[in-house]
């Protein structure tokens, strides 16, 4: 398994129990989920999910304070993490430039969080599209679903967490199902890519 192999629902089960466990506070289950999902989604070795997953939360956290956040900081951090990925999987994408991309969607997503109710998530789908034809290589366009597919999770998340964070709330479910086909998606794309590179 590896960051072109990875298991879509595996990996989507695993992004939204990420989300949920934050959002209720539940830390413990949180770490779990959070560092099985950084060893899921790059094929990393335990220890480098362990110093991979470590600085990804260390991005987060320097990320998450609203208004006075570290992007820059964040930045900082994600760059170390790419480049254990560049480094462990042998891809020859430029570390700094992920992270940037890494956190613009973070960014976009905060903007689209926040809103009045009269944002548009295409500046979120537009990021992240950004962020997997660079780290994939891949065409754009050819990651157009798995990117709307997670914005459009991120939206159920956000509802969900608007509303109380109900663990019995249906929009849990939407939002898992939307991240598994995002991943779905974005695992077809990488697939194709690579076998019309072999021909």
């Amino acid at each position: 398994m590896g960051m072109r192999s990875f298991d879509a629902r595996r990996v989507g089960e695993l992004e939204c129990d990420a989300w949920v466990t934050y959002y209720r506070r539940q830390w413990g289950r949180f770490l779990r989920a959070a560092f099985g999902l950084t060893r899921e989604s790059f094929g990393l070795s335990w220890p480098n999910t362990l110093r991979g997953g470590w600085w990804v939360l260390r991005a987060n956290q320097l990320w998450a304070p609203v208004p006075d956040n570290d992007p820059d900081g964040a930045r900082r951090y994600m760059e170390r993490f790419y480049r254990l990925v560049v480094a462990s999987e042998g891809e020859d994408f430029d570390p700094a430039e992920a992270a940037r991309r890494e956190v613009e969607w973070w960014r976009a997503h905060r903007e689209l969080q926040y809103d009045d109710g009269q944002a548009d998530e295409r500046p979120l789908v537009d990021a992240l599209v950004a962020l997997y034809a660079y780290v994939y290589s891949v065409p754009a366009d050819s990651v157009e679903m798995a990117a709307r597919e997670r914005a459009r999770a991120m939206v159920h998340s956000d509802r969900w967490v608007a509303d109380g964070c109900d663990p019995d709330s249906p929009l849990i479910s939407e939002e898992r199902l939307a991240l598994v086909r995002s991943y779905e998606s974005l695992l077809a794309a990488v697939r194709t890519d690579d076998a019309t590179s072999r021909e």
